[in-house]
């Protein structure tokens, strides 16, 4: 077993994280954020056979659920988001309530990046320039917290004034492959995925590829070296089960549960995949797993029962939900985000 490793993590970076930190007293977080508890006390011990449905305890899902979908459903373009898909990806979806942000990265020398936005009227500008990002997720106090491959970390960025700080960028010494994407408990716990998929956007690197948790102490430590190159990465509705895709060809979606004091045991295959990518979870907690090559979403039981698929017309990356009602489901790509209206409620990231 590999051991934890402290890393420097200073005290500000890890409270404004956690949003303990705030801008000032009038600040507040985006309309969709929710609280951060104090702790993750409120965790108990999970069976890996049982469903994530206890959609109550996620003030995203506090609402009527809704239905999951089935049958073979077809995903619209926006088409202000049409972009060169022959040269680069969009990915990272994340909802903060008003917008929908994405990372839009070039496969040019250093896999230049940006954080664009994705407005109400379908219009699309850049917020952040020279990112370096892949995936995104939601800090409670509404920042925007991303897996960077040009400096092989985690960052935070704050989209009032564009500013970045490090949140974490090694282990054991050495700097991350190309950390790609993440996911943030409750609790203010980090969990991401770091494949060799843009590696040489700067020196250095891991020995293998893993999958990582950040501790709110400011510890990493190795959850999963076993997947190669392990892609995306979710939490059920109640945050008792942690979600990774990866593999490749011979691609495996895989169930970690997570104990009271946010541990992950043992992992359990949920189904096997093609080419898994990133990935959404609905208020049931069903999962919405983008194939990349295959152009499409698999939807899934949190028992690995398949329940749908959703097409699209190009190479997808990822998926989360969004909207008014969080029944919006958007898919990043090549060059593209997609969108498809829902009889359900889901996580924004």
């Amino acid at each position: 077993m590999i051991q934890p490793t402290r890393t420097v993590l200073s005290a500000a970076v890890l409270a404004l994280v956690l949003g303990a930190c705030q801008r000032g007293e009038d600040a507040a977080p985006a309309a969709d954020t929710p609280p951060t508890p104090a702790s993750g006390a409120e965790a108990t011990d999970v069976d890996a056979d049982a469903p994530a449905t206890a959609a109550a305890s996620n003030p995203y899902c506090s609402g009527e659920a809704g239905t999951a979908p089935s049958g073979e459903l077809v995903a619209q373009r926006i088409p202000g988001a049409n972009g060169d898909g022959a040269n680069g990806l969009y990915e990272g979806p994340v909802w903060n309530g008003q917008a929908l942000y994405f990372s839009d990265f070039r496969f040019s020398e250093g896999f230049p990046s940006r954080i664009r936005r994705l407005n109400a009227d379908g219009t699309v500008e850049t917020v952040i320039e020279d990112s370096g990002s892949n995936g995104l997720a939601l800090g409670s106090d509404g920042a925007l917290v991303a897996a960077t491959h040009d400096r092989k970390e985690l960052s935070r960025y704050d989209l009032g004034d564009g500013s970045r700080m490090r949140i974490v960028g090694e282990f054991e010494g050495q700097p991350f492959n190309s950390p790609n994407d993440l996911v943030i408990g409750r609790d203010g716990t980090i969990w991401f995925t770091d494949p060799d998929f843009q590696r040489a956007a700067a020196p250095g690197g891991q020995p293998k590829t893993r999958v990582y948790r950040v501790g709110t102490d400011g510890v990493v430590s190795v959850v999963d070296d076993g997947i190669a190159n392990p892609n995306g990465i979710a939490l059920s509705p109640d945050g008792r089960t942690l979600y990774v895709a990866g593999g490749g060809d011979q691609g495996v979606l895989r169930a970690y549960p997570l104990d009271a004091s946010g541990q992950a045991g043992a992992g359990r295959d949920l189904a096997s995949t093609e080419v898994p990518d990133g990935m959404a979870v609905d208020c049931l907690g069903n999962i919405y797993l983008t194939e990349h090559e295959r152009r499409r979403v698999r939807v899934l039981s949190p028992q690995g029962e398949a329940l749908a698929t959703i097409g699209v017309d190009a190479n997808v990356t990822n998926a989360a939900f969004g909207g008014p009602q969080r029944r919006t489901l958007y898919l990043t790509g090549a060059g593209a985000v997609w969108s498809i209206e829902l009889d359900v409620a889901g996580l924004p990231y």
